[in-house]
């Protein structure tokens, strides 16, 4: 039985109430005591609350006694054991000595495998036993005053153990100098298991806040159309996609929109750019690092991208530009699904798409050998291309008043609430019509945020974007212009290649033998290069 009994805040009191159930020889088995309350759970044969009322009518001060479900501190356990049990994610408590405190339901299924024990094992059963019984990843030297993270496998499945200390605040008593005396004193550790899939949804929704979808593509033209159609067929098959297209086409929108329309659309969509990084770094990005892999690895090594798209898709855009080493290891990849992280030794397998792109011609790389025919192949199951903008007269009107829509949210955001959103007339959309849109729908969406951030109020002229269009194409040209007139001949443009080349791989590859390496030379050539161009 469980009682409340309320009462005047008189000093004595509480001592007045528990004498009386120690005179009765009542088990008392938990008391809480809160200022003009006292909290009791009482386990007695026969007891009745008209009893226990009884014997307590004489004590001066007492107002109340009644029934209750719960005392306090069971009624909060209740509601954190709720709270911890809706997180998805794996919590353990425990203590400083590493035995299990506390553990929400995603725990349970770390144990029983490791620990050999039966599915139906209860919670209750890990309470008070040291966790490296259940866990031998977890030990009493990962405990200490700091929070860290580290990567670690469970069952097969891999986890980034986040570990935060319990401290407890201590003091001298000492009156002279109590600043100097105080410390933290670590009374335990919170651990949270967070799996790669769920990093992998934090990170994809990083990348892109927006709805991706084939209905938010904007444009009605026959090309368009059909590549939604194709799309929309090719999001069922659980095949890799390669998409090609000219720079600005919108391939990563198209791949986003893929993605969203398969059956893996509630797990993660995670992007690269091959062209951005070094090989190195590529090669960590993509398949991730053991702990000590190279110098200033962290430790419990770090996951890839491949391991963090677990049962989503990986994106790799500009795959062009990918090494012929790094070429390999992707068809190794695709061959089976299993890789190794850099400097590690274990076998891995993923469960992820592939859908890449380039805006380079594939099939005339792999005549001239730079990009491998195998590879090719692998990749290019499913393809589509993207037509340029020059090939979507008919969507131009659509895409521009999209583009100015969102230009002057931008405007009203940052200078004026009251700047009226302007109109193209009929020769400014004739003249963005016959524009040949170089950078496709990019450079449009560049054009016009210009002109409306220009606009000072009124329509938006032919003449307003003629002088926009001339920057555009006057830098194009320009550009053109000075590599035609700074190359003299052949030697000269060779050599300039040439310096250009090891100045910006030097530092990468900083030794003759790193770089004669990368570039598949002898070292005695690239030292000779790099005293001819005078590259310390």
């Amino acid at each position: 039985m469980r009682i409340v009994i309320e009462s005047n805040d008189r000093i004595g009191i509480s001592q007045e109430i528990l004498a009386v159930f120690a005179k009765q020889a009542w088990n008392l088995k938990a008391v809480e005591i809160i200022s003009c309350f006292t909290y009791l759970h009482v386990e007695y044969d026969e007891l009745t609350l008209a009893k226990i009322q009884h014997c307590l009518v004489n004590i001066v001060g007492l107002i109340s006694v009644e029934p209750i479900n719960l005392l306090p501190s069971e009624q909060r356990e209740n509601h954190l054991q709720a709270l911890l049990d809706k997180m998805p994610e794996p919590i353990i408590d425990v203590d400083d000595q590493g035995v299990i405190l506390a553990m929400n339901k995603a725990s349970h299924k770390l144990m029983p495998k490791a620990a050999g024990l039966k599915s139906d094992f209860m919670a209750t059963d890990y309470l008070g036993k040291p966790i490296d019984h259940f866990i031998g990843k977890i030990n009493k030297a990962m405990l200490s005053n700091a929070a860290t993270s580290q990567a670690i496998t469970i069952q097969g499945k891999a986890y980034i153990l986040d570990i935060s200390p319990v401290l407890s605040h201590t003091s001298s008593n000492s009156a002279t100098k109590p600043a100097l005396n105080k410390s933290n004193q670590v009374n335990g550790s919170v651990l949270l298991l967070r799996s790669m899939n769920t990093l992998g949804r934090q990170i994809s929704l990083l990348q892109s806040h927006q709805e991706h979808s084939f209905d938010n593509i904007i444009g009605q033209s026959k090309s368009i159309s059909l590549i939604k159609d194709q799309g929309r067929r090719f999001a069922e098959l659980d095949l890799p996609v390669l998409i090609s297209g000219e720079t600005g086409t919108g391939k990563e929108l198209i791949a986003r929109a893929l993605h969203q329309a398969s059956s893996r659309a509630k797990a993660p969509f995670l992007a690269i750019n091959c062209s951005a990084l070094p090989e190195h770094l590529l090669e960590s990005e993509l398949f991730g690092y053991a702990s000590g892999a190279f110098t200033g690895a962290k430790k419990g090594g770090k996951p890839g991208l491949v391991e963090l798209a677990e049962g989503g898709c990986l994106f790799l855009d500009e795959i062009a530009e990918m090494s012929p080493y790094l070429q390999a290891k992707l068809l190794r990849f695709l061959q089976d699904l299993t890789y190794r992280r850099v400097g590690g030794t274990k076998e891995l397998v993923a469960n992820v798409r592939i859908v890449s792109a380039s805006h380079q011609n594939l099939a005339k790389l792999m005549v001239e050998k730079t990009f491998r025919e195998d590879l090719y192949y692998r990749l290019n199951v499913l393809s589509i291309e993207l037509p340029p903008l020059r090939d979507r007269i008919t969507d131009m009107s659509l895409l521009a008043n999209l583009f100015i829509d969102n230009a002057v949210k931008q405007v009203r955001n940052s200078q004026a609430s009251n700047f009226t959103k302007p109109k193209l007339t009929g020769q400014a959309l004739a003249l963005l019509q016959a524009f040949p849109w170089p950078g496709n729908i990019r450079q449009l969406q560049n054009v016009l945020f210009s002109v409306v951030a220009l606009n000072t109020g009124g329509n938006i002229s032919a003449d307003d974007l003629q002088q926009v269009l001339k920057k555009h194409s006057a830098n194009t040209s320009q550009s053109n212009d000075v590599a035609r007139k700074t190359i003299k001949n052949w030697s000269s443009a060779q050599s300039d290649f040439e310096a250009k080349l090891l100045a910006d791989l030097y530092p990468l590859f900083p030794t003759t033998r790193k770089l004669a390496e990368r570039l598949n030379v002898s070292h005695n050539k690239i030292a000779m290069k790099l005293r001819e161009h005078g590259i310390k």
